[in-house]
């Protein structure tokens, strides 16, 4: 089990020095196979609807320059 202080250590490393360790992550997650990763048949479920609904009206969808202006606004 990591210490308290592997575990924080991430906190030292800059914006990006982040970003690029959580792809680093994913990466060997993804590339361990796509079957570690089971959702359940109610997520499986889920994601068929929301496809589903998707392609019945696809006008719904909302652009990812949207989203991202609502997460991060802009800083006056």
């Amino acid at each position: 089990m990591p210490t308290p202080t592997a575990t924080t250590e991430y906190l030292n490393l800059s914006v990006s020095e982040r970003i690029q360790l959580v792809e680093d992550i994913w990466d060997s997650i993804a590339a361990e196979g796509s079957n570690t990763v089971e959702l359940s048949q109610d997520q499986k479920a889920e994601l068929h609807r929301r496809v589903a609904a998707h392609r019945a009206d696809p006008s719904t969808a909302v652009p990812w320059e949207q989203v991202r202006s609502k997460l991060f606004p802009s800083k006056p």
